[in-house]
């Protein structure tokens, strides 16, 4: 075999080896199926969980309300007079859709330079390290979706002036996710993964 061709086969042999996954889980509400399709995130939820101390569940509801569990989702196009495109909405990204600010922040501190916000792995330890931050400035608790979900959202200055409290749609959301930690919580554990 000549040396290119092995050259090429190791290169395609180690890209292969990187867990990535085409199309998010099926069947999004139903804990127990996503971590049995997709085993590394439970893992890196974990890995997440033991250094941030953000709960398993806590980051399941918040990557469901972001993305979907979509590597690839992002915000939508505005449009001025309705045709013309004129950007996204905001340069939120990926799993944990973190901003472009808020990543280069997190890069910054966390040491992890490589990391990218449509790797599972490195979303995860994004989210814990955002809340683990949140609960180090706001006092709110790493196992409180609902007041983690609305800092994480609105920014920590936002969610300190209160500025979710103007946004009836929010307060639901935050209200969904906080229910859907609570169901993931009670499907991990009924099914033995936490």
């Amino acid at each position: 075999m000549s040396r290119p061709l092995r050259a090429l086969i190791l290169v395609l042999f180690v890209s292969a080896c990187g867990a990535r996954y085409d199309s998010p889980p099926r069947n999004l509400d139903d804990a127990c199926s996503i971590v049995s399709q997709r085993p590394t995130y439970l893992r890196d939820m974990q890995r997440t969980e033991r250094r941030w101390g953000v709960p398993v569940s806590v980051q399941m509801a918040t990557i469901h309300q972001e993305s979907k569990f979509d590597a690839d989702a992002r915000t939508p196009f505005r449009y001025a007079m309705g045709i013309i495109p004129m950007g996204r909405q905001s340069s939120a990204f990926g799993y944990s859709q973190a901003l472009d600010g808020t990543w280069e922040e997190y890069l910054a501190e966390s040491g992890n330079r490589r990391a990218k916000r449509d790797n599972f792995r490195d979303a995860t330890d994004f989210m814990g390290w955002y809340m683990h931050k949140t609960n180090e400035s706001l006092g709110i608790s790493k196992a409180d979706a609902r007041n983690q979900y609305l800092a994480y959202h609105e920014g920590r200055s936002g969610y300190a002036r209160g500025s979710y409290n103007a946004k009836p749609w929010l307060l639901r959301v935050s209200d969904s996710v906080a229910s859907r930690a609570q169901m993931y919580d009670a499907q991990l554990r009924a099914c033995g993964k936490i």
